[in-house]
């Protein structure tokens, strides 16, 4: 039976996809996480947003991103069809430490990582990375742009991170649907890399 294409914005969808791979998105409080979904999600995202509270003062740490309104409280989910054979599914986590176990809930299943680090606070990137080390997922890192903040190169941020040679480090505008799309396609690359 032949299976019917239906393109959206060069993104096709249909009966004949193969392979679904689910994969994390993950990262620190406030990098970016949803806004990277959002962007790059060819269905409308689901978003678990809620106002932030007074009841997250001395939990949640606005000092780095003051303008941030909403947090993400369960995950966000969408969806990208990278060929008519591959879909990858994304799960985009919460960032504060009190959703260890969601996290935990979210790893199973997923084939890889996308952590998104801002290069201004790389120290709350470790316990993200220990976590998905822990939970044996392979990843990338994709280093998200912020206006008016230093550049740093990807080797400055693979020796800041003390990450493996082959692990993957690139570039990532969350906000730029392309970007974000070169970021999975490292990570893809990545994965099958592993299986040969």
């Amino acid at each position: 039976m032949a299976s019917e294409l239906v393109s959206h914005d060069n993104l096709y969808v249909g009966a004949s996809v193969q392979t679904a791979v689910k994969i994390l998105v993950v990262g620190h409080f406030g990098v970016g996480k949803t806004t990277f979904v959002g962007n790059i999600s060819e269905i409308p995202p689901l978003r678990t947003e809620e106002l932030i509270t007074q009841a997250s003062v001395g939990i949640d740490d606005l000092s780095s991103t003051p303008e941030k309104t909403t947090t993400t409280v369960a995950m966000d989910f969408g969806r990208l069809t990278l060929s008519e054979t591959l879909v990858l599914y994304l799960f985009g986590t919460p960032g504060q430490e009190r959703f260890k176990q969601l996290w935990e809930d979210l790893s199973l299943g997923a084939l890889g990582a996308l952590v998104l680090v801002d290069p201004e606070r790389l120290d709350e990137s470790f316990p993200v990375l220990d976590l998905v080390e822990q939970y044996g997922l392979p990843y990338a890192v994709a280093v998200n742009r912020f206006e008016g903040a230093r550049s740093y190169s990807m080797t400055e941020i693979r020796e800041a991170l003390n990450l493996s040679g082959d692990t993957p480090v690139v570039p990532c505008d969350v906000r730029d649907q392309k970007s974000a799309a070169d970021a999975l396609i490292t990570l893809v690359g990545h994965l099958h890399s592993r299986l040969d």
